[in-house]
């Protein structure tokens, strides 16, 4: 066991089965601290990848990733959150909001990069053989772009796990409350809890969506498609 401070143990409040049960349980608070993100990464998601489709299809609108994407960097996370809860209170959705700004830019970024990144030569084919713009999109420049536009949820994903935390200083929920209560008793193995669960949490979800870019990669690649023997490169199956 890993001992900390004046050898106490960092592990106890994670061993303690009382800590694990309650409304201010660890159970109940990882899930609170899960609900906050996926609702706002499936928020900026919902946001983000139809306008990065977009973008990337039609090549306007470039400037806006690119203003997006620098914000992002300057925001202050507890900054704005303090800001949203003076304008608009306490609750989830203030939360889940500003949650979603701060994923908005990393999905966009990699939607418009995949879609516009799309084989050219296969969009080509795909407009010579009738299909409409529509179809391009769905048939040949999505599922190319699929395992970029999941590298983009990976990244919001992580992002949003790590200041989540900050949702506790307004509504005392999420793992964040381990560390807020825990600094205020000095319960150092409470605030190595809250910690330690955040970055296990983190792990895990990027152990998944990595599967799942991983998955679309081979979906989209040579090997994971018949390709006829052709230039345009167009799959069979969308060919059909």
């Amino acid at each position: 066991m890993v001992e900390g401070t004046a050898g106490m143990n960092l592990f106890e409040y994670l061993a303690d089965p009382a800590n694990w049960t309650g409304p201010g349980g660890i159970w109940n608070l990882l899930l609170q601290h899960l609900g906050y993100t996926v609702a706002s990464v499936g928020l900026a998601a919902v946001i983000a990848i139809p306008l990065g489709i977009v973008i990337g299809h039609t090549g306007r609108g470039s400037f806006l990733v690119i203003g997006l994407s620098n914000a992002a960097r300057a925001i202050p996370t507890l900054g704005l959150l303090v800001l949203v809860v003076l304008l608009l209170g306490t609750g989830i959705g203030p939360i889940i909001g500003v949650l979603a700004i701060l994923a908005l830019p990393p999905v966009l970024t990699a939607t418009a990069a995949g879609i516009r990144g799309a084989d050219h030569e296969a969009v080509h084919a795909a407009r010579a053989i009738g299909m409409s713009e529509p179809q391009v999109v769905a048939k040949v420049e999505w599922p190319l772009a699929l395992p970029l536009v999941i590298s983009g949820l990976r990244s919001a994903t992580l992002q949003v796990v790590a200041t989540a935390t900050v949702a506790a200083y307004s509504s005392g929920q999420g793992l964040g409350r381990l560390l807020i209560t825990g600094n205020a008793t000095r319960n150092y193995p409470e605030m190595f809890a809250g910690a330690f669960l955040v970055a296990v949490l983190a792990i895990v979800l990027d152990i998944l969506l990595g599967g799942l870019g991983w998955l679309a990669r081979r979906h989209a690649s040579p090997g994971g498609r018949k390709m006829v023997h052709d230039p345009s490169k167009i799959p069979v199956d969308v060919v059909a």
